[in-house]
């Protein structure tokens, strides 16, 4: 699945609370994202419009990797 080339850090953010991400903390542009599913996960999303390709198919991966599911059925899960 190809990923969105115009969402924005804040959609981002917003989306990620489908698997139960929370906002700890945002210091200047970057928001710091917690969830304790399956394990204490923290993730930073710059808030930033739109997020670079390559930032987001990092943090993507990392959250897929957390949740042991693959990038696409992540995306399918956050409806992007």
């Amino acid at each position: 699945m190809k990923l969105p080339r115009d969402i924005s850090g804040v959609s981002l953010a917003r989306a990620l609370k489908l698997l139960g991400y929370e906002i700890s903390r945002q210091t200047g542009s970057h928001i710091r994202l917690t969830t304790f599913q399956d394990g204490e996960h923290h993730i930073t999303v710059p808030a930033h419009n739109p997020i670079k390709i390559g930032t987001l198919a990092g943090i993507l991966a990392d959250i897929a990797a957390h949740h042991k599911i693959s990038r696409d059925e992540l995306l399918q899960q956050l409806g992007l």
